[in-house]
């Protein structure tokens, strides 16, 4: 007879795996097929993301130069 000794990485690994496959299968019960997360749908909010962060940061540099342009035109007192 052989016995050989389940370690306790292979318990966790083993509970990690189920984990995962309830998450996932739930996941498709509650969002839908179409609409479940994606590596290219995560890379394509990133890109979205930085982009509004772009736009924003131009915004305010935009605004920072024209409040600098009208400070500097004021007449001193």
């Amino acid at each position: 007879m052989s016995t050989e000794s389940i370690g306790l990485t292979t318990i966790s690994r083993t509970v990690a795996s189920l984990a995962v496959g309830v998450v996932h299968t739930l996941e498709r019960a509650v969002v839908g097929e179409a609409h479940m997360r994606t590596a290219r749908g995560n890379a394509w909010e990133a890109v979205c993301a930085d982009r509004a962060k772009a736009d924003q940061r131009a915004e305010l540099e935009r605004l920072v130069a024209e409040l600098t342009a009208t400070r500097a035109s004021r007449p001193t007192d």
